[in-house]
């Protein structure tokens, strides 16, 4: 990653993302250079337009932002009332209980246990 963060500081200031540069930039951040790493990045952005490649990943989670809107299903739900939507509620709270162990599990974050 950091590899690609000095390939960002170059482009920002202005100076050419090429080999001398790039590794000029790490040996200053104090990381161990691979020569190839530096080529094979160098030859990933030759042909890039890095200022629109961060601004279209920028746009990308403001787009997903506005389309979570599982929430507001739920709330109508909710206002019709009945004992239908506790039972459900306690349906959803045994189940949740499983789908966070598997989510733990998927991110990884279950695994300090383990590690410790």
């Amino acid at each position: 990653m950091e590899y690609v963060y000095a390939a960002l500081i170059l482009n920002e200031t202005g100076e050419e993302i090429n080999e001398a540069n790039l590794t000029d930039v790490l040996e200053a951040a104090g990381v161990d250079v691979e020569e190839s790493r530096v080529k094979a990045l160098v030859a990933a952005l030759e042909d890039v337009d890095i200022d629109d490649a961060v601004e279209q990943a920028a746009a990308v989670p403001a787009a997903t932002g506005g389309t979570a809107g599982g929430a507001g299903g739920d709330d109508e739900s909710a206002d019709e009332g009945g004992d239908d939507d506790d039972d459900d509620e306690e349906a959803d709270a045994d189940e949740g209980g499983d789908d966070d162990d598997e989510d733990e599990e998927a991110s990884g974050e279950g695994l300090g246990e383990l590690f410790g």
